[in-house]
């Protein structure tokens, strides 16, 4: 076993073109450090419909060079294989490490396998690469981005022309031409031949921003801002200032790009810890909402003042927001959230008489949704101009929830007070989640197997009415690994992560309210259910 790992690193290091990771994986060899040598050897980082996410790193399950280079190459092959034989692709990267190198490495297989090759001018945030794949009539895009990831992460995310991620079966197509990849001396990296593109594509992204705001709608909330050490600050600025709106507070210390993210554990806004400067800041400002958007700016987080206090609202309150805004704006289309995201979506939508779809989680699958008009996931993101961004877009979702500020604002009213009335017309929706990291991945699979062997049958005193299993899949939804409890006034999901060595548990409830006096207690009760339900879930997992 020994023996074969050194010989099979020192094979790796015969092909890395990468300096670094060389000199990295050169030091483990002459040590012969097994026990670091053997994770990194231990498979390949497997393609999926997320691409590819990992930590970064010298050997076949980390995230390097030669690892994107193979992607690169069978990405190609798919194309060619599907008739693109001379196919834009267009690249977009984040500022993470690495990326730019990542970047350019697939600008020059795309380009030695006779496919043209286009990349954005810098670091630019995903949606701006989303949007450039519908705009230039690219047969594909890649954006090399880890979103919220930790620090010594990157990733590799696939779009085909349609503007929307790869879903089954492109990925176990692509993942099969990966795998043929035998040699990277088989693989043409010309040093030119692909165009760098201008900032024009960015000016077409910024011009289309304008067109998610009401023509005359009022523009005066004032807003705190941060980039949370990612790309989203100047892009977001410009879509600010171009819609009118007063230009928002930065947070300093995370305004502008940096791949070590000093001042958060993790840069994702849900995390404990994350928006405290934000705060900090509001807290000296005193605006009307807090926006943060997360490193690559596909998702927007939004806080809000109650009771003197700054608190995040929820991606499910920003997503009922949204949609009621649009509703008030007369939108017409179907309404799509994943089966993770709250209910309270469908109530609405139902209620304005517009057409309304649950799809799978991710983005991939809420784009896809036909006639979309609007789409969110509680994890933050929300689509708001299908026709021009067929993803989460940080941006137009900040912009979008500014104007409706702005519009309550004209009236004496907050975020909030809308929260309380969409409680009154539909019934108090509170979600919340179990979410546990784990660092041996068999205890996501022990608590899955363990939830099908032994399916509870009651959560928080309440019965389970429906029990699914959602690897069979439904009558409208393609099998994925997940559980699903309908209970009496209250849903639970249990599903591994796509993109984290996570367990994730989605939790709702539902307690009818008949008038704003009613609210508080409403979510006291909604509150010790939550508890509960999390509670006996914990206990029924084995987590």
């Amino acid at each position: 076993m020994h023996d074969d790992l050194i010989t099979r690193a020192k094979a790796w290091l015969e092909e890395d073109p990468d300096p670094e990771t060389r000199a990295e994986l050169a030091k483990l060899i002459d040590a012969a450090d097994v026990t670091e040598l053997a994770p990194r050897f231990s498979g390949t980082l497997q393609f999926g419909t997320a691409g590819l996410r990992g930590e970064l790193g010298a050997g076949p399950m980390r995230m390097n060079r030669t690892v994107v280079i193979r992607a690169a190459a069978g990405l190609a092959a798919y194309l060619k294989s599907q008739g693109h034989t001379d196919g834009l692709v267009v690249i977009g990267y984040d500022a993470r490490h690495k990326s730019e190198d990542f970047a350019r490495d697939t600008a020059a297989v795309m380009t030695g396998a006779g496919l043209r090759a286009a990349v954005l001018p810098r670091p630019l945030p995903t949606p701006v690469l989303a949007y450039a794949i519908r705009h230039l009539g690219a047969a594909a895009g890649v954006e090399v981005t880890a979103s919220h990831n930790p620090p010594r992460d990157n990733g590799y995310k696939v779009y085909l022309g349609d503007g929307s991620q790869i879903v089954p079966p492109a990925d176990a197509d692509i993942a099969a031409e990966i795998d043929a990849v035998r040699s990277l001396n088989d693989v043409p990296r010309p040093d030119s031949g692909w165009e760098t593109l201008d900032d024009s594509v960015l000016d077409a992204y910024l011009a289309r921003t304008d067109e998610v705001l009401a023509a005359d709608s009022p523009r005066t909330a004032r807003t705190v801002y941060t980039a949370m050490h990612g790309v989203g600050k100047d892009v977001l600025l410009a879509a600010f200032e171009r819609a009118g709106f007063p230009a928002p507070a930065l947070v300093a210390e995370q305004a502008d790009p940096d791949p070590d993210f000093p001042t958060v554990a993790f840069p994702n806004p849900e995390e404990p810890g994350a928006m405290d400067l934000a705060f900090a800041k509001a807290r000296e400002t005193d605006p009307d909402l807090v926006i943060a958007n997360d490193p690559d700016a596909d998702r927007c987080a939004v806080a809000v003042k109650e009771d003197a206090e700054w608190r995040m609202l929820r991606g499910d309150e920003v997503g009922s927001l949204l949609a009621a805004h649009l509703v008030g704006r007369g939108a017409r289309g179907t309404f799509a959230e994943s089966i993770v995201s709250s209910s309270l979506l469908g109530r609405i939508a139902e209620k304005a008489g517009l057409p309304y779809e649950e799809t799978l989680t991710g983005f991939k699958w809420i784009a896809r949704v036909d006639g979309l008009r609007y789409g969110y996931e509680e994890a933050l993101g929300y689509c708001v101009d299908p026709e021009g961004v067929r993803d989460k877009d940080g941006i137009t979702a900040a912009l979008l929830i500014t104007e409706l500020a702005s519009a309550l604002k004209e009236e004496g009213r907050t975020l909030l007070d809308l929260l309380d009335d969409l409680a009154v017309e539909h019934g108090l929706h509170a979600t919340d989640q179990l979410s546990v990291r784990v660092e041996d991945l068999s205890v996501i699979a022990d608590a899955m197997r363990r939830l099908r062997e032994q399916p509870p049958t009651e959560l928080a005193g309440l019965a389970i009415t429906r029990a699914e299993d959602l690897t069979r899949g439904t009558e409208t939804l393609p099998p994925t690994d997940g559980l699903r409890y309908t209970l009496e006034g209250a849903r639970v999901i249990v599903r591994p992560s796509g993109t984290e060595p996570k367990l994730k548990c989605y939790l709702e409830v539902v307690v009818p309210v008949a008038k704003h006096a009613d609210l508080p207690a409403a979510r006291a009760e909604a509150a010790g259910l939550l508890a509960t339900i999390k509670r006996d879930l914990s206990t029924a997992a084995g987590i």
